[in-house]
């Protein structure tokens, strides 16, 4: 226990969370910052230390026994929660919940469940629990219940050396409790959520990575950089892929370094030695330099690949499919082949071949980045859009409202794009649900949480229309949820006429290519009401639906998916190395 004390250093340590403090404890992969989860000004204390406002963090229980006392735990929740990973399950909040854990998960309809995984973690319950003998205590519900978040101030790489955790963590935490074991590979821990009773990743990490994706046959062996967000990288060997362990956004010094160092690590443990690099087709994230940089240096073509096709590539090769497939990616942004902002995309896929047959309407990004922070900005697009421009200062009480109504008349500081994420944030300031983000993807969780909360509801009839084009325009579904006060019901009936506009949109493609498979890929596949109807509405029509399974949906999965375009491309007598060109 650092914290300048002789004694018994987990009685100690309990002792300190039960009153308050916040312990930083050394894991497998790194360390996590603790508190008592059931103590609302611990975890705001720990939310202002961390500068993390509003992003849930995850409770580490006994057992399922102690889960069970907040949240919904069915046979394939229990399952995943019990296996030897160990990962973090996101499960559907109990009545109550925010009650006994204020604070911990606010405005959403999941929480993240954890059951511990170290002998030091153990102790810690074991310590709650009177020191019982034998492990029926587990089984039984127990009143300890742990917030455990990852300990990396300022979205940095897991602390994993003592003197550096003391050093780096001394501002957060009140004291830290350690063990001497060395921790020898940052890892973070794993996120999963139960999806049509499958488990599915948010995020890859500790008890599964480096543990390979089959893949159909052998080819080339490749790295594989990832995107900028939720970085990951993958190496091909044979018939296998190995993708990293979840190493963070790209926006900081440390993580840039932590990229290089994994995919070193990787080739070296591994005994790769790759003939090809791939990154994403964007010129400017850190992993697109890094991988030109190490191509260059070895002498190896360097295979761009588009955002988009790699998430679709990563669900194809999962399964073993290596044939052509209608994909759908919907997600935040990627750069597109045309140099637009792309986000919404229906297309053809067919190894290191990808044709765009379709996207979302376009909307205008009123101030640029700013609008993807700032949903009433896109709700305003969506109202300049319907030709309700005037009811945008109005409407909405920011100060810059007037400004951004202006910017869209005049068509200034506002870039297109067909990010379904947009839609998303669209749909939540329509609502009133968020006027701006504290963290990415904010705003869609919480119109998920509703809608879930609310429960089904039947589309919106006439609430989309599919052009000649194959450009799908939600704009009627916009127009009619913007009179709507109840914003659970808004929320269902949005996801409801989502579900059914995509459905048509995908159907009438694969009709006319006369293809059977699709492949669903993009961050926004991690919305569980959006993504379950979907699939379920598209098996209905004879269709067979892929779903990311090994990889996560979003950008976690973009490694993967461009190690397969990169080995499709080698493999491909007409190709340059460029999928582009293909």
């Amino acid at each position: 226990m650092r914290d300048g004390r002789d004694g018994d250093a987990v009685a100690a340590a309990l002792a300190r969370l039960l009153r308050g403090e916040i312990l930083a404890v050394k894991g497998l992969g790194g360390y996590h910052l603790a508190c008592d989860a059931t103590n609302a000004e611990a975890v705001a204390r720990l939310r202002r230390r961390k500068h993390r406002e509003e992003k849930p963090f995850a409770v580490m229980v006994a057992g399922p026994a102690s889960a069970g006392r907040f949240a919904e735990l069915g046979s394939a929740e229990r399952a995943v929660l019990e296996a030897r990973e160990r990962p973090i399950v996101l499960l559907r909040k109990r009545a109550g919940c925010d009650d006994l854990i204020a604070g911990v998960a606010p405005g959403i309809a999941w929480v993240g469940v954890m059951l511990p995984y170290t002998p030091l973690q153990y102790l810690l319950f074991h310590e709650a629990a009177g020191r019982p003998d034998g492990t029926a205590w587990l089984g039984e519900p127990q009143p300890l219940l742990l917030v455990m978040t990852s300990a990396n101030p300022g979205g940095e790489p897991l602390v994993t050396d003592e003197e550096e955790a003391f050093r780096r963590l001394s501002g957060i935490a009140d004291a830290l409790l350690v063990h001497d074991r060395a921790i020898a590979v940052r890892c973070d821990d794993s996120v999963v959520r139960a999806a049509r009773g499958q488990p599915a990743f948010i995020r890859r990490a500790r008890g599964f990575t480096p543990a390979p994706v089959k893949l159909a046959a052998g080819g080339p062996s490749v790295l594989a950089v990832g995107a900028w967000l939720k970085s990951t990288v993958c190496v091909t060997r044979g018939d296998e892929a190995f993708v990293s362990q979840h190493v963070g956004d790209l926006d900081n010094a440390p993580a840039c370094r932590a990229l290089e160092e994994t995919a070193a690590h990787m080739l070296e443990v591994l005994r790769i030695a790759p003939e090809a690099v791939a990154h994403d087709l964007h010129p400017d994230f850190h992993s697109s330099r890094f991988a030109a940089a190490f191509a260059h240096d070895r002498g190896l073509p360097l295979v761009p690949v588009q955002h988009h096709h790699a998430h679709i590539a990563a669900v194809a090769a999962e399964h073993g499919v290596t044939g052509p497939v209608v994909g759908l990616a919907l997600d935040g942004v990627g750069l597109g082949a045309d140099g637009g902002i792309w986000g919404g995309e229906l297309l053809r896929v067919d190894g290191a071949r990808m044709e765009r047959v379709g996207h979302l309407r376009e909307l205008a990004l009123p101030g640029g980045d700013r609008a993807a922070r700032e949903p009433w900005r896109m709700a305003a697009a969506a109202l300049h859009a319907l030709g309700r421009g005037a009811e945008i200062a109005r409407r909405f009480g920011d100060p810059a409202a007037p400004a951004v109504a202006q910017m869209l008349a005049k068509n200034v500081n506002a870039p297109r794009t067909s990010s379904a994420g947009r839609w998303f944030d669209a749909a939540a300031g329509l609502l009133g649900v968020r006027s701006k983000a504290a963290f990415e993807g904010q705003a869609a969780m919480l119109l998920e949480g509703l809608a879930e909360s609310h429960g089904a509801v039947a589309p919106l009839a006439g609430g989309w229309h599919v052009g000649a084009d194959g450009v799908l325009d939600l704009l009627p579904l916009a127009d009619a949820i913007a009179g709507i006060d109840d914003a659970a019901y808004g929320a269902a009936l949005f996801h409801a006429t989502l579900a059914a506009a995509l459905a048509e949109w995908i159907a009438r493609f694969a009709a006319r290519s006369r293809l059977t498979t699709v492949a669903l890929g993009g961050g926004c596949f991690m919305n569980h009401v959006l993504a379950s109807r979907l699939a379920g509405l598209l098996e209905a029509e004879g269709l067979r639906v892929l779903e990311a399974r090994q990889a996560p949906p979003n950008d976690g999965g973009i490694s993967l998916g461009q190690a397969a375009v990169a080995r499709a491309a080698m493999l491909d007598p007409d190709c340059r190395f460029a999928p582009a060109d293909c």
